[in-house]
C-alpha cells in the first residue's frame, strides 16, 4: 500500500521543519528511551546490580532502532515500551534481562518526554530569536517612516510604522523570556518507580541509598528530576508548556492579522511577498490573497486549544495517575510544538521580504493625517489666549467639512480652510499651522522607542 493510501498528518510533511520533525520521531523516542536504560544500568553497575560489561553491551546497540520489529510485538503484547524494550533485549543477549531493572514505564517515558519539550524549547526559542533579530533590523530600518495610526480601525494619529513594528516585538520579546524560563524549569520524573515512593529502587540497594542514586541520573541525564511524583511527572508541566506556546502564538496571531488587514487594498501599506508564478484564486487571477500570515493565523488558533486538553489532563489525574491523558498527549505535545515551528518559520520570511509600499503610506497620511493636527492647533490657540471651547467647535465644524470632502473622493482641504479662517488665524497664524500640520514632528517617542526596542531585542537575544 501506497503511504498516500493512509492519513498523514501535515505536520509529517506539510508543516514544520525537518528537525522538529525529528525530534517527535519514533526513532528519536526510542533512542531516548534506550538513553534512559543505558543510564539506569549505568547507575546500577555502583551497586553491583548490573556488570560494566552488560552497560558497555547495551551501550553498543543503543541506536541500533528497530521500529518494524518492534510493531510486530506491540501487535502481540499491546504495550509499546514493553514492546522496545524486548526489541532491545533481544539484540543484547547478555545484557537483555537487566534492562528497566526496578523501573516502571514512566520512569522512562516522563524522563523521555521532558528531553523532548527541552530539545523542542530549544529548537522554538532559536527561531524566535532570529525571528526577533529580523525585526529588530526591520524596527531600524522604519523608526523614522511616518505612517498614519488606527484606533478602532479607523484613523486616529500619526505614528512610525517601526513603533508599530516594536509594539509586535514587545510581545514577541516577552515571549522568548517566558520560553527561556519555562526551558529551564523543564524536569523529569526522576526514578520513583510505580506510586513515585522509589520502593523497588530500595528494595534493589537500600533507601539509604536512592537520593543518591537519583542524583547521579540526573546527572548522567543533564535533566533535574521533580522531587516529587506520582507515576508520573505532574501533568502541570506540560499546562505551563503549552500556555507557553499558546501565548507565542497570541502574539503571532496578532502580527499576522494586522498584516493582513495591512494588505487590503484600502489601506495597501504593506504586502507579503508574492512568487512569480504564485496562483492567488482559482477563479480570479487578479487575487493577491495574504495566504501566508493567515496560515499563522489558522496554526495559531489551534495553539489556543491544546492548553485546554492540558488542563484537563493536570486537573482529572486521579490519585497517583490515571491513563485518559496517554492517548491525547501524543498529539497535543508533539502538534503544539510543530504548528508554533512552522508559524515561526512563516513569520521569519513575512518580516524578512515585508513589502513596504511607500506611496501608499503616503497617500494615506494625506488623506487622513491633516484631522491630527486639529488638536495641535486648538492648543496653539489657547496658549495664545483663545477661549478653548470656541476653538473646539469651529474646529470641529472644520473638520466635518474636510470629512465630507474626502469621503467623496476629494483631497483633504482641511489645512487649507484652516489657513483661511480668521477666527483661527488671529490665534495662530498660517506658517504655524503648516508646521502644526507636518507629520514628522508630531510622531513622539516613535523613533527614539523604536531604536530602543530594537537595541534591547539585540541585547537580550544576542547579536549586538
Amino acid at each position: 500500500m501506497s503511504q498516500y493510501e493512509n492519513y498523514q498528518s501535515p505536520f509529517s510533511w506539510r508543516y514544520a521543519s525537518v528537525g522538529m520533525r525529528r525530534i517527535w520521531s519514533e526513532v528519536n523516542k526510542r533512542t531516548l528511551w534506550r538513553r534512559v536504560w543505558v543510564e539506569l544500568a549505568r547507575a546500577q553497575s555502583e551497586f553491583g546490580l548490573v556488570t560494566s560489561a552488560q552497560v558497555d553491551e547495551l551501550e553498543a546497540h543503543a541506536a541500533d532502532i528497530d521500529v518494524e520489529a518492534a510493531l510486530k510485538i506491540e501487535a502481540e503484547i499491546h504495550h509499546d515500551l514493553m514492546a522496545e524494550l524486548k526489541t532491545f533485549a533481544a539484540q543484547c543477549p547478555n545484557a537483555g534481562g537487566i534492562i528497566h531493572l526496578g523501573a516502571t514505564s514512566m520512569d522512562v517515558e516522563d524522563n523521555t518526554d521532558a528531553l523532548r519539550i527541552r530539545q523542542s524549547l530549544d529548537l522554538v526559542i532559536k527561531s524566535l530569536g532570529t525571528l526577533l533579530l529580523a525585526l529588530a533590523d526591520k524596527l531600524d530600518e522604519t523608526a523614522d517612516l511616518p505612517i498614519m495610526a488606527f484606533t478602532h480601525i479607523q484613523p486616529a494619529e500619526p505614528s512610525t510604522l517601526g513603533y508599530r513594528l516594536s509594539m509586535y516585538a514587545q510581545d514577541l520579546l516577552a515571549d522568548w523570556l517566558t520560553l527561556c524560563q519555562v526551558r529551564d524549569s523543564v524536569m523529569g520524573k526522576g526514578f520513583k518507580g510505580a506510586v513515585g515512593t522509589a520502593a523497588a529502587y530500595g528494595d534493589l540497594m537500600g533507601m539509604e541509598n536512592v537520593p543518591g542514586f537519583e542524583a547521579r541520573l540526573s546527572r548522567q541525564l543533564d535533566l533535574p528530576f521533580f522531587p516529587v511524583a506520582t507515576q508520573t511527572y505532574t501533568r502541570k508541566q506540560d499546562l505551563t508548556v503549552l500556555n507557553a506556546l499558546s501565548g507565542l502564538g497570541a502574539s503571532m496571531h496578532k502580527f499576522a492579522f494586522d498584516l493582513r488587514l495591512l494588505q487590503s487594498p484600502p489601506i495597501g501599506e504593506i504586502s507579503e511577498y508574492f512568487g512569480k508564478k504564485q496562483v492567488g484564486s482559482s477563479a480570479m487571477p487578479f487575487k493577491r490573497n495574504p495566504i501566508n500570515a493567515e496560515k499563522v493565523d489558522s496554526l495559531a488558533r489551534l495553539l489556543a486549544a491544546y492548553p485546554q486538553v492540558a488542563w484537563q489532563n493536570a486537573a482529572n489525574s486521579l490519585l497517583e495517575r490515571t491513563l485518559d491523558d496517554s492517548a491525547n498527549r501524543r498529539t497535543i505535545l508533539p502538534d503544539a510544538f510543530l504548528a508554533a515551528d512552522e508559524i515561526l518559520a512563516v513569520m521569519l520570511k513575512l518580516v524578512t521580504k515585508m513589502d513596504i509600499h511607500r506611496d501608499s503610506i503616503q497617500r494615506n497620511l494625506d488623506i487622513y493625517a491633516p484631522f491630527a493636527c486639529t488638536e495641535r492647533v486648538m492648543m496653539a490657540a489657547a496658549r495664545n489666549g483663545a477661549d478653548r471651547q470656541t476653538m473646539h467647535e469651529q474646529l470641529r465644524e472644520h473638520a466635518l467639512t474636510a470629512w465630507q470632502a474626502v469621503q467623496e473622493g476629494l483631497p483633504n482641504p482641511l489645512v487649507k480652510n484652516l489657513q483661511r479662517d480668521e477666527t483661527i488665524t488671529r490665534w495662530v497664524s498660517v506658517e504655524e499651522i503648516t508646521r502644526l500640520a507636518d507629520v514628522s514632528s508630531y510622531t513622539g517617542i516613535a523613533v527614539s522607542a523604536s531604536h530602543a526596542m530594537a537595541s534591547g531585542i539585540r541585547q537580550a537575544v544576542g547579536g549586538g
